[in-house]
């Protein structure tokens, strides 16, 4: 007999950081959109792992890869050669239309991984004096919870009381082209940015902006760097979100859905220019382009493509749009969403996001709030149309939801 949730919750409070607030929910299995709780009690995921888990929960394929080869070869470090690593870059690379391939673990790794090469670049290529390379970033961003990282956050809970933060970093207006062309210098050997900005709510440029975007970093000699951690891989209904205004970045980042929710796998793809700084005993890791992520990361996107899950993510996620935004609820303020990346931004009035999440668990449904007011709607790329619809009613009845 299992333990009771609250046992779990407990004993995870008391031995555990508190550095997470989880719904009150313990889960145990996962299948496609589904998830079950310690109790057997079915939720729809609409997180999704922050879009790790794009083709489904324990996708059958990517599983049988992983044991496969997990039974015959699952670390070298990069001290050798293994097996799996070529092929990894190969169809990478051309699936993305990417020179280069850099494997590391996390994304934030990625974002790391990223700064340190179009620094390198800047330095070694571009000619800016050594010590002075600037990168410009977006206010809003989220890139990750390393110290570099947070240091250019203009997210205060991820700030306080953790500096002092390295130099080097222009924070601008996001979806502003005219900001990104004041802001660049000689110095400036980067611009960072993600396609559509997840974590601070779903929040969309205008139409054209990273059209712009590309020439302003062309016309400057600046680097472009799209991180597609969250966005990439089909979840906005495109392989890249960047597909969607016919543009190419210089430096593209991928993570999360590599793998398929399988193990932690990410990549940093550039062309020869940037990646091409690098040499032995400059940048590396343990763990990134071992055997058994590249074994993972192979099948994770021969299920996404050969499954048709990118164009189901443009179909599904099209409806669950227009199905949000046709909920007619005083609680909403704006509805958001390309692909199946979606939120719902409340009035203030209405209360915290958090507690309409609490709502939706209560109806089979597992959604996530952020900044306060908003909830992100994620949901597996293998959805449904009759799951969009199902989900949808629960919806509607939680924003209608009268908690006074």
């Amino acid at each position: 007999m299992r333990p009771p949730v609250t046992d779990f919750i407990t004993r995870e409070a008391q031995f555990g950081a508190q550095n997470y607030a989880p719904l009150g929910v313990v889960l145990s299995r996962g299948e496609g959109v589904w998830v079950w709780d310690t109790d057997g009690n079915r939720y729809l995921d609409c997180l999704s792992a922050y879009s790790a888990v794009n083709q489904g929960h324990c996708h059958p394929k990517i599983l049988a890869a992983m044991v496969e080869q997990a039974g015959r070869l699952t670390l070298t470090s990069r001290a050798f050669h293994n097996d799996q690593l070529a092929p990894f870059y190969e169809e990478l690379a051309a699936l993305t239309g990417s020179h280069k391939v850099l494997p590391m673990n996390s994304g934030a790794e990625a974002v790391e991984s990223a700064i340190k090469s179009v620094r390198k670049w800047g330095y070694e290529v571009k000619g800016v004096p050594d010590g002075e390379a600037e990168i410009i970033v977006c206010a809003d961003n989220f890139h990750g919870r390393t110290l570099a990282i947070v240091g250019f956050s203009t997210d205060p809970a991820t700030r306080a009381h953790f500096g002092p933060f390295a130099p080097g970093f222009r924070i601008i207006p996001f979806g502003d082209a005219k900001a990104l062309q004041d802001a660049i210098t000689p110095n400036t050997v980067a611009f960072l940015v993600e396609p559509i900005q997840g974590e601070a709510g779903v929040v969309i440029p205008p139409a054209g902006y990273f059209t712009h975007v590309r020439e302003l970093c062309t016309r400057n000699d600046v680097m472009l760097i799209l991180d597609e951690i969250q966005t990439g891989l089909g979840r906005t209904g495109k392989l890249l979100a960047e597909q969607h205004e016919g543009i190419e970045a210089d430096v593209t980042l991928l993570g999360k859905a590599l793998s398929g929710g399988f193990y932690p796998v990410s990549a940093v793809l550039s062309n020869n220019e940037v990646l091409g700084t690098l040499k032995p005993g400059q940048h590396g890791s343990t763990f990134g382009g071992n055997p058994l992520a590249c074994a993972v990361a192979r099948a994770a996107l021969r299920v996404l493509v050969g499954e048709g899950m990118i164009e189901n993510a443009a179909t599904e996620g099209a409806r669950f749009l227009d199905g949000l935004q046709s909920i007619r609820a005083n609680t909403v303020r704006e509805v958001r969403g390309r692909g199946l990346m979606l939120a719902v931004e409340l009035h203030p009035e209405a209360g915290p996001a958090r507690r309409y999440c609490e709502a939706l668990r209560e109806s089979g449904i597992l959604a996530k709030d952020t900044h306060d007011h908003t909830i992100r709607i994620a949901p597996p790329l293998v959805i449904t149309h009759d799951q969009v619809d199902w989900a949808l009613e629960r919806i509607d009845a939680a924003l209608k939801r009268d908690f006074s």
